[in-house]
């Protein structure tokens, strides 16, 4: 049962981390700063990351059989 309320927290988590992520890379100073660099800014990037690695452990933890 713990494990389940722990991958619940990180689907959460995970979601809300991409949200945030998708959120600022649609900022003006986001688009500015890849209009010349080419590439989005580092902590849009770490925010889909971290994201992306909640949602799979949170949905792991979450359907496992235990």
């Amino acid at each position: 049962m713990q494990n389940k309320l722990i991958g619940l927290v990180l689907v959460v988590a995970g979601v809300g981390l991409l949200y945030w992520g998708y959120s600022e890379s649609q900022s003006m100073t986001s688009q500015v700063s890849e209009a010349f660099s080419g590439s989005p800014l580092d902590r849009v990037m770490y925010k889909y990351i971290g994201g992306a690695v909640a949602l799979i452990a949170g949905v792991y933890l979450f359907f496992r059989k235990r």
